[in-house]
């Protein structure tokens, strides 16, 4: 199941997998490329990468049992780290008559709450067994990095569980949650979802309370699938950079037609993320590589290359980068789509690394945060 905001059929879905394949199949015949440039791994190198919102792929969160797999793919792409996001009312989600995909029924006392429970017992598991470090500061980042192992920061797609109880965030700051994200499929008393029926006009009080314990524990606040007026006031309420970790440009000439325009923002959207020092993620649902390279040049344009992440929302669904394996291809894209070293590892890893500093570690640590790692060994 997508959690990005997709309103496509199944056999949507299998048409976009087999033109976006055809397309990145060409785009390598022209290219010429198997295998990534010594530029691109000197980025990868240099630079603590970072994807700011992932599910894993087909065998991450959402799996029976955790695996190996990621660790083995972020390994073969040559990324860092991965915010490894739970998604809370997965099992309320499904598609309405028109396709659409939303909760489609209120969920029962508690029953988030314990499906979240669970999740975190899953990812525990998957850090004590399967060659993933958890992420809980920049310097645990740093360490991973110079160790050659792939890290998580654990994350949270959507606080529908919390049903107005702070203490169940806090609960997860104990449990090594660093990420969260406010609001997702399902209306909660936090604020208005894009996709959604307005119902607070924005951000609820409750919802600003959350925002500022966030800021008081330590933790990133993903406004993703929050509303423009949610993102105005979330705006106000913090006193941290905000992070949207995955959407695209409205009326993107680089994604082109797609049935998600209701989970694309406008540039004024971007620029209130910007505008707090934070960052704008850009997932993988563009046609080829070469033309996601030109999404993230869209997003630069509009709000300056300081404030553009890759937030690919990896699940089970197609996509140009189905699991990281092949993630230093899209570093080497991006050098030679007209990236420089420096503004890609801005992008890959160190705009996120900025704002991660702040939220957990305060303003001392986020000016090594974004600059080069230098003495990190892949």
């Amino acid at each position: 199941m997508c959690c990005c905001g997709m309103e496509l059929n199944r056999r949507q879905w299998l048409w976009t997998s087999l033109m976006a394949a055809a397309t990145a199949f060409v785009a390598d015949l022209v290219h010429g490329q198997d295998s990534p440039s010594p530029e691109a791994l000197r980025v990868l190198k240099e630079h603590l990468s970072v994807d700011v919102h992932t599910h894993g792929g087909k065998t991450g969160i959402g799996a029976p049992t955790p695996n190996g797999d990621l660790a083995r793919n972020m390994r073969a792409g040559g990324i860092a780290a991965v915010c490894l996001a739970e998604v809370p009312d997965r099992p309320l989600l499904g598609r309405d008559a028109k396709g659409v995909l939303k909760a489609l029924r209120a969920p029962g006392p508690d029953e988030l709450y314990r499906f979240h429970l669970g999740t975190l017992d899953w990812i525990d598991a998957l850090v004590a067994q399967h060659g993933v470090r958890r992420a809980l500061t920049l310097a645990d980042l740093r360490a991973a990095h110079a160790a050659g192992q792939p890290a998580i920061v654990q994350d949270i797609e959507g606080l529908d569980f919390l049903d107005g109880k702070l203490e169940r965030l806090e609960e997860c700051y104990r449990r090594g949650v660093r990420h969260v994200q406010l609001v997702h499929y399902t209306p909660n008393a936090i604020g208005d979802f894009q996709t959604g029926e307005i119902r607070h006009h924005g951000l609820t009080p409750f919802g600003a309370d959350v925002i500022r314990l966030c800021d008081r524990l330590g933790m990133v606040v993903d406004v993703a699938h929050g509303t423009e007026e949610l993102v105005r006031q979330a705006a106000q309420a913090t006193r941290r950079p905000l992070l949207l970790s995955h959407t695209a440009l409205q009326g993107s000439k680089a994604q082109g037609t797609t049935p998600l325009t209701a989970r694309q923002i406008s540039p004024a959207h971007a620029q209130l993320v910007a505008g707090t020092g934070g960052a704008i993620g850009l997932w993988h649902f563009f046609p080829s590589l070469p033309r996601y390279v030109d999404g993230l040049k869209e997003m630069a344009d509009a709000v300056g290359v300081d404030h553009v992440c890759i937030g690919t929302d990896q699940s089970a669904n197609p996509g140009i980068l189905p699991d990281h394996s092949t993630f230093s291809r899209l570093v080497d894209l991006m050098l030679k789509g007209g990236f420089s070293a420096a503004e890609t590892g801005k992008i890959v890893g160190g705009n996120y690394l900025r704002l991660f500093a702040q939220a957990t570690g305060g303003a001392a640590t986020a000016a090594a945060a974004s600059g080069p790692a230098a003495t990190c060994a892949v």
